[in-house]
């Protein structure tokens, strides 16, 4: 596993290139090719596979793949690349454009599918197949024994699924089974009669998202991003049910001649412009500084005011409170419909020292949410199954040392807030807009920002019209 990973981004083109898929189903069948190509490319002693040049070959419906085979360190890659291909929903501003090759074959174009082996024993270790044009998600296969394999599905680093025991059919007569018969038994196999074989174990909805359904996510985005140059940051800044610019804490007048918000206001002032156009009104900021919910201790009681321990929490879990009470209905504004606490995958894939390690992913934490590392998987997958609505983000960390003087512990706070916006651009591709502190930053960066920390999360209806 770690050495195929670097193999792949190694040979990957990691620029985006965008395309708009097809379901699944009518992804075109290159399993003739791939039985013609067997012996030559897939079974073939190591020297010799690795000497062919890379060629290009057309299916039946007219699309092209490339086969090459990639070398590795202890490992090789036998890659059936498709074409890329490359397409438009329609948007506001401009109608859709139909599908049209590219010409070019980055490897984890729709359809494409790989075969690694062990450079040297020649023993296969792992199919993958990218069901979507979108290099970070894939199912793949790896040998078990002479009548299954394990199945796994990857998305964005995440294991939906993991170790999934598929019962291949049996080696026709005539033929010696070996010890990866069932495994070698889906070089040839097409793709549908693959997944038919795992059934209602594989989460099929997880590669077919539709772009035209994000149309209101991608129009709140716009608007959002067209309102962020008349805005600046200023410390506890934030504007007041009647437009005026104060401190959060004393609700006091800024008296700058450059008021602004800080990352509570901003989120305040992305909450009043879904909401004003429905209630006519901004949010008044003192019921969003109030204890919302189950949250702390005894313990922490003593030090809520002098070090705002929850501040985040409770801001954003009133705001998503007020706002799912307005645009869905009351039923919706109790914390256990509006808080994210449920997610599709345990274990994670993750780089340390130059490899890569699966380890456990915990989930849901009371009072702390999901860990970062997990953040982009998570989002993936809510963009999926929600796919109308978005996110603000409380993060919090144990903040204070184990050294600490007495009376000063160390304990959990939450300090910063932001939007996540995850949904999918007019061409198919994943995106996560990142809004905070007055500006739109990336998601990279926020990521990178907060290695080891929490980030708990409410969820916001996403609405057509935006006027803070």
């Amino acid at each position: 596993m770690p050495k195929i990973l670097l193999i792949l981004l190694t040979f990957f083109n990691l620029t985006a290139v965008y395309s708009v898929d097809l379901p699944v189903s009518r992804i075109s069948d290159d399993s003739l090719l791939r039985t013609n190509l067997r012996d030559t490319w897939m079974i073939n002693s190591v020297n010799r596979v690795l000497a062919q040049r890379p060629r290009i070959e057309t299916l039946e419906t007219g699309e092209r793949v490339q086969i090459s085979a990639r070398e590795g360190r202890d490992e090789f890659m036998v890659i059936f690349a498709r074409e890329l291909i490359k397409g438009r929903v329609a948007t506001d501003s401009a109608p859709a454009v139909e599908r049209r090759a590219t010409g070019q074959f980055p490897g984890w174009a729709q359809g494409s599918w790989m075969l690694t082996r062990n450079k040297n024993t020649g023993h296969p270790t792992l199919i993958r197949i990218y069901l979507r044009s979108d290099q970070n998600t894939h199912i793949q296969f790896r040998p078990f024994d002479i009548d299954k394999v394990y199945m796994d599905v990857v998305l964005y680093g995440a294991f939906i699924a993991r170790s999934i025991p598929v019962a291949v059919p049996p080696v026709p007569q005539g033929i010696t089974p070996t010890a990866y018969a069932s495994f070698e038994r889906l070089y040839t196999m097409q793709l549908n009669d693959i997944l038919r074989l795992v059934q209602n174990k594989f989460p099929l909805r997880y590669f077919e998202a539709d772009p035209a359904i994000y149309r209101d996510s991608r129009r709140f985005v716009s608007q959002v991003r067209s309102r962020l140059g008349g805005l600046r940051f200023a410390d506890d800044g934030a504007l007041d049910e009647n437009g005026n610019y104060v401190f959060i804490e004393t609700l006091q007048p800024q008296t700058s001649a450059r008021p602004g918000l800080n990352c509570s206001g901003f989120v305040k002032w992305l909450i009043d412009g879904i909401l004003r156009p429905v209630t006519g009104n901004r949010l008044t900021i003192e019921p969003l500084k109030q204890p919302f919910g189950q949250r702390g201790s005894s313990f922490t009681e003593r030090w809520e005011e002098s070090r705002d321990v929850f501040f985040g929490l409770d801001w954003i879990r009133n705001l998503a409170a007020v706002a799912n009470n307005t645009l869905r209905s009351p039923g919706y504004s109790v914390l256990d419909e509006f808080e994210v606490r449920t997610d599709s995958f345990s274990l994670l894939s993750v780089m340390r020292n130059n490899a890569v390690e699966i380890e456990s992913f915990p989930g849901f934490l009371n009072e702390a949410g999901y860990a970062v590392e997990g953040l982009h998987p998570l989002l993936y997958t809510l963009a999926i199954d929600d796919p109308f609505s978005f996110y603000l983000a409380a993060v919090n960390n144990e903040i204070g040392t184990p050294t600490s003087a007495r009376g000063t512990p160390r304990l959990r706070q939450y300090y910063h807030v932001a939007a996540l916006v995850p949904y999918f651009d007019e061409f198919g591709d994943f995106r996560i807009a990142v809004f905070e502190s007055a500006e739109e930053t990336s998601f990279g960066s926020f990521r990178a920002r907060y290695p080891g920390q929490f980030i708990n999360l409410v969820r916001i209806p996403i609405t057509a019209g935006f006027d803070p």
